[in-house]
């Protein structure tokens, strides 16, 4: 910089840098760690009692390394910071180590942590300049890179805490940066001796070799790849180990400026065809990198060692990191490292890279919404920190392994059918659909499958993407729940069994206003205004059971049950088996909605309740993580998830007894049954035509399936996608999906229900013949039985009579079918004509409307009249018969025909 330029604060900063010097020369002196340079005088002690008064010690930090989520024995996705993979010494090529110690400092074995030569000459020049330049030893670039990384992990603390003045992660970590290794004038000098003092400290406490392997693994080559391996992977597709002269040549130049000289970003040539150098700067001008680069091809190829076309390939898309690589191999040659021979070979041999790729992240994933389901709860539980700095690092920072519960066989079964038969997005509304796969007996989650395209950007406008995991809730993926409609009327059904009624007690469940319904915690719900809530369908409900109830999916048997209930305890079954609103709140059941599934609630909340039921009672939370290990093999603390008995065994297996029967028959589950030969168990569920449900369970394994809207409220029932109705998607799934966990889990049969939890209800049955068909139905309903009009019967009566009825009286069970029948208007009493005479008895049959007569037999008898005895007829005298039947009669007279 010209004298007449420099500002006061350079010519101070090149005072100071003098004093510097001193002062690190007297240090220098005493510790005799390299020749001395002669100093004297107040300033050189005055220097050296601040340099001794610095901060002598540093602990290297445990290095950033990626944190990987396994399935298996496969990756389900690494997050990183800092991309690396730290090897041992023998795990480097020796020729990695004379590259950069070569380029970088080639007295590395000679000093004692500074090389005072180039510190000299560099601390000189900044006198001059009132700039800082490098001169730096491995070990004070050690030192740089140690505080760098530790500046880094804080910079995470820093944008956490500072995002309200908009600084983002990228510019605290820029910052931060600058701060450690770009300070200019006074500070850049206290850097720099600090930096020293560190050094020589280390070498006192590591030998050369630690300290050069240590600078290997940290230093940065470029964007997030860190660490000689991870370098050598990323651009060579090569381990560390496997390096040559050229690729490790490329490797050591680009430490000096890791992103201006990576070659994952090419920049063209520098050369014209005609091997004649072109302007690259936007003044016109070509920098000091490729003029050298420039500079060594043209004589290489003017002493005859290369050709024109070896010169223009040579730089070729590499132009700068070609130029660094010249250096390098220049230095390498100059202390014998090299043959000539080598140089120019290495020198016309084209930079080519054979990148691999370093995706992170869960969009990489082949199960990304599990996977971002996994980084929730890694973000959210405090075994991987207190603070969510900690757990941040955890996952971005610290190393660790992460083994998972997913179960690829599970995942890929669910995530094909959820492809081939559900549409990534439909116009004009928000449609979704998740499945998730538990294993019953531990919680484990073994699939999260969804029909969107994982996306992390929230800037994403194609409805095809989406970032919520929908099977989760607002703390662990982003959703809010669902409303679970009918699944919910699991806890109504254990409660009624829990209070000890019966599966088969009687019940008003016809259409009607809701009954007012108990609350002892909260206060009661009044049905004020006569409110009425719909069956599905318009069923007009019937009288029944709990049983009947649950295959059919009543709401007005439930209602009915609740209301025998206290809301009260229907909550307190809801809580015991983990199940809690989507954004985290308790469900206090304080209407009646709620007993029919209103509130919002996850599928993996809603999984974990039927797997309860499953598993004999006993709730597992649901888990995702099975072991963390450190780098170091260590085992760390998982999330705590608990196993511990919410259901008695015998709840349990009543429960499932009803819930076997909404998969069999004329259940509304049946359509998900795989009839694979395992017993499963179930509950459907629709709320208002635009959520629907399919949750069911074998004794091992449970799927629950959500197809709806993830916002608005567009009816699902007759609209259709992929050849499905969009209200029937959730049987296709829940069927396919449960079928593969019977193949790779399989199940048993279910413990058979307790006997007085199905005990029958024997109640009067009225007499209702002669009654209006009207008046005995509503007579039989109102005693708590079913009705069934058969065909008519032979009566006097007309089809609006009842003329017979079966059971015909006494008593019967609580909700038993009671079949009545109509009089035909046909039916008479055959009058008892036995002993009349013929005529006589013809008269009277006929005056009772049986016209059709017939002699059917003969007895000889001298007391008889002469024109007959009527002894007998066929039908009987007294007994109904249809007026169109023949009746035959047998008589006796003197003389038969």
């Amino acid at each position: 910089m010209p004298e007449n330029k420099r500002t006061a604060s350079g010519a101070l900063g090149g005072i100071l840098g003098l004093v510097g010097l001193s002062a690190v020369a007297g240090l220098l002196v005493t510790a005799a760690v390299t020749p001395a340079i002669a100093v004297s005088g107040a300033a050189a002690s005055s220097a050296i009692t601040i340099f001794d008064k610095m901060p002598s010690y540093l602990q290297p930090d445990e290095l950033m390394q990626p944190t990987t989520l396994m399935a298996g024995d496969r990756v389900l996705a690494k997050f990183y910071d800092q991309n690396r993979s730290p090897v041992t010494f023998e795990q480097i090529a020796p020729v990695m180590y004379d590259a950069v110690l070569s380029s970088e400092d080639p007295r590395y074995y000679q000093h004692g942590g500074v090389d005072l030569i180039g510190t000299t000459r560099a601390l000189l020049n900044n006198a001059a300049s009132g700039e800082t330049q490098g001169g730096s030893s491995i070990s004070q670039q050690y030192v740089k890179n140690v505080l760098v990384q530790r500046c880094e992990r804080d910079a995470k603390a820093v944008e956490a805490t500072e995002t309200t003045v908009g600084k983002t992660r990228d510019e605290a970590l820029q910052e931060c940066a600058s701060a450690a290794v770009q300070a200019d004038g006074p500070e850049g000098y206290q850097r720099k001796l600090q930096e020293m003092r560190y050094a020589i400290q280390l070498e006192k406490e590591y030998s050369k070799d630690q300290i050069l392997l240590g600078y290997l693994n940290i230093a940065n080559f470029g964007g997030v790849t860190y660490g000689i391996d991870a370098a050598a992977k990323r651009y060579f597709n090569v381990s560390a180990s496997e390096l040559n002269i050229g690729q490790a040549a490329v490797l050591a130049g680009m430490v000096q400026n890791p992103n201006r000289f990576r070659i994952d970003r090419p920049d063209g040539s520098i050369f014209d065809s005609d091997g004649t150098a072109y302007n690259k700067q936007p003044d016109g001008s070509i920098d000091d990198v490729e003029q050298s680069t420039i500079q060594a091809l043209y004589t290489l190829r003017d002493n005859g060692e290369i050709t024109q076309e070896q010169l223009v390939a040579a730089a070729d898309g590499y132009s700068e990191t070609k130029g660094r690589q010249l250096y390098v191999l220049s230095r390498m040659e100059v202390d014998g490292k090299i043959t000539h021979e080598q140089y120019v070979q290495y020198a016309i041999e084209p930079i080519t890279p054979n990148l691999s790729e370093t995706e992170q992240g869960c969009g990489s994933s082949g199960a990304a919404y599990f996977c971002q389901y996994v980084v929730s709860t890694i973000l959210n539980d405090p075994a991987f920190g207190a603070e969510t700095d900690d757990r941040v690092r955890a996952l971005r920072q610290d190393g660790l392994t992460i083994q998972t519960t997913l179960d690829w066989r599970m995942q890929d079964a669910a995530q094909n059918t959820m492809n081939e038969n559900t549409p990534e997005s439909i116009e004009g509304m928000k449609f979704g659909s998740t499945a998730v796969s538990l294993e019953a007996k531990t919680g484990r989650v073994l699939a999260i499958a969804q029909n969107t395209k994982f996306t992390q950007d929230p800037e994403q406008t194609d409805p095809s993407y989406n970032q919520i995991v929908f099977a989760g809730d607002r703390d662990n993926g982003g959703s809010i729940g669902f409303p679970v409609g009918s699944t919910f009327k699991l806890f109504t059904l254990i409660d009624w069994l829990e209070k000890g009624h019966s599966l088969n007690e009687s019940l008003n469940g016809r259409l009607r206003p809701v009954p007012n319904m108990t609350n002892s915690c909260s206060g009661n719900w009044v049905n004020t205004d006569g409110y009425i809530i719909n069956n599905f369908a318009r069923n007009p409900g019937y009288f029944g059971t709990p049983m009947m109830f649950t295959r059919d999916s009543l709401n007005t048997g439930y209602l009915a049950m609740a209301a025998e209930l206290d809301l009260c305890d229907i909550a307190k079954v809801v809580k015991k088996l983990g199940v809690q609103t989507g954004t985290g709140d308790e469900i206090k059941m304080e209407n009646a909605n709620e007993v029919i599934g209103s509130d919002n609630v996850s599928p993996l909340a809603m999984a974990g309740a039927f797997a309860t039921v499953a598993n004999g009672g006993t709730f597992c939370q649901p888990k995702v993580i099975d072991k963390v290990t450190t780098a170091d093999g260590e085992e760390r603390p998982i999330p705590e998830r608990t196993c511990q008995t919410a259901l008695t065994p015998e709840i349990a297996a009543t429960t499932a007894y009803a819930l076997q029967g909404v998969m069999q028959g004329q259940g509304t589950g049946v359509d998900a049954n795989p009839y694979d030969g395992t017993p499963v168990m179930g509950k459907t569920g629709t709320h208002e035509g635009f959520q629907t449900w399919m949750i069911e369970s074998s004794t091992n394994a449970t799927t629950a399936v959500w197809v709806g809207n993830w916002d608005g409220d567009k009816d699902l029932f007759g609209k259709y996608a992929k050849g499905n109705q969009l209200s029937s998607m959730r049987y296709i799934l829940a069927k396919d999906i449960q079928s593969a966990a019977n193949e790779f889990y399989g199940g048993d049969r279910f413990p058979d229900p307790v006997s007085n939890l199905l005990r029958t209800q024997q109640r009067d049955l009225p007499n209702v013949v002669g009654q209006s068909i009207d008046s005995a139905r509503s007579t039989l309903t109102g005693a708590g039985f079913r009705v069934s009009v058969g065909d008519p019967v032979d009566s006097p009566s007309g089809g609006d009579t009842v003329a017979a009825q079966s059971p015909n009286g006494g008593s019967a069970p609580a909700g038993s079918t009671i079949t009545i029948n109509p009089g035909n208007g046909q039916g008479g009493t055959v009058p008892n004509v036995d002993g009349q005479t013929v005529n006589a008895a013809r008269a009277a049959l006929a005056a009772a409307g049986y016209g059709n007569i017939s002699i059917g037999g003969c007895q000889r008898d001298a007391n008889a009249p002469a024109e007959g005895q009527v002894t007998s007829t066929n039908p009987a005298g007294g007994s109904a018969a249809n007026k169109s039947v023949t009746v035959t009669l047998a008589v006796a007279a003197k003389e038969c025909p």
